[in-house]
């Protein structure tokens, strides 16, 4: 049996002259809660609908729990629950009548995988008897994994299943997929947050449908390769600009109520002291600062244009 729950070998899909995923290579392990992780418009949605076997590639091979994704399509569909990033539940079915629905379509019953999704299950049981459409943004989202896990599946695949959620819910859905893992689940995920990548076992950072890098997330960062600092001022509209005309400035983006910047070679923090106080900037702070996640992106990209 091989140690890998997802192989994915040099997929690509194009939609006429737009490339969606170009080329792209990884693999997950079993039991493994793999994250990919890119903006808007990086291939995610694309990619985890060939892994669901919704959408045919281009060119490229990919297997799920050693089923090919196009030859063995109906028996990939019987081993992973798929959550779509939009909401794709019945509206007008009650939370109770969606959970009966998807038990059924799978031969199974709610209560035949309820250990799963029990801490869900407690969350959305006062609503057992409301239309799926009129929960909110989050009870959304755990009903949608609870429907996705009725069958006990070997992979499960979450595009982008906190956006548009509030920073509790976030949390609470986090917290269920790290207990999912230990049940032996692998779990593929993907995510515009970038702070949600330091919850994965590995990640892969995906741009315009390229693969950029992939480690685990204390490896990404790990590999910085060079010194971070975190620049603050009075004014903090016009510091964007001055940095970015400061030829000193290797590299400069907001974040947070700072800007991170990495200085060109030859150039100090005093020298970018300086700089700023010469143009008239007060309460200069420049703080040197740990890479994120977010900061290796932001390299990585550079490096790719």
């Amino acid at each position: 049996m091989s140690r890998h729950s997802v192989v994915v070998d040099h997929i690509a899909k194009s939609y006429g002259r737009v490339k969606a995923v170009g080329n792209l290579s990884l693999d997950v392990g079993r039991g493994e809660l793999f994250g990919i992780i890119g903006p808007d418009g990086a291939g995610k949605t694309t990619l985890f609908r060939i892994l669901a076997t919704l959408m045919l590639p281009d060119s490229g091979r990919a297997t799920v729990g050693g089923l090919d994704v196009v030859a063995d399509y109906r028996a990939v569909r019987g081993i992973i629950g798929y959550m779509p990033g939009r909401f794709s539940l019945y509206p007008d079915l009650t939370v109770e009548e969606n959970l009966e629905f998807f038990a059924t379509v799978f031969g199974t019953t709610v209560e035949a995988n309820r250990h799963l999704v029990d801490d869900i299950y407690r969350q959305i049981e006062p609503f057992r008897k409301r239309p799926a459409g009129k929960l909110s943004g989050g009870m959304k989202q755990k009903l949608a994994l609870s429907c996705a896990l009725i069958h006990k599946p070997e992979v499960l695949l979450l595009d982008e299943p906190t956006t548009g959620v509030d920073p509790v819910s976030r949390k609470e859905f986090w917290a269920m997929l790290l207990k999912l893992r230990n049940e032996g689940i692998t779990i593929l995920v993907s995510t515009p947050y970038m702070d949600e990548a330091t919850l994965c076992d590995r990640i892969a950072l995906v741009k315009d449908g390229s693969l950029l890098g992939t480690d685990t997330p204390g490896g990404i960062v790990g590999r910085y390769p060079t010194a971070l600092y975190a620049v603050r001022s009075a004014d903090m509209h016009r510091l964007m600009a001055d940095l970015a005309g400061y030829t000193g400035a290797a590299s400069a983006f907001s974040f947070g109520d700072t800007f991170h910047v990495t200085l060109a070679p030859g150039t100090a923090p005093a020298d970018l002291q300086s700089h700023l106080a010469a143009l008239g900037h007060k309460a200069v702070c420049i703080e040197q600062t740990a890479p994120t996640v977010e900061d290796c992106f932001m390299l990585l990209s550079k490096k790719e244009e």
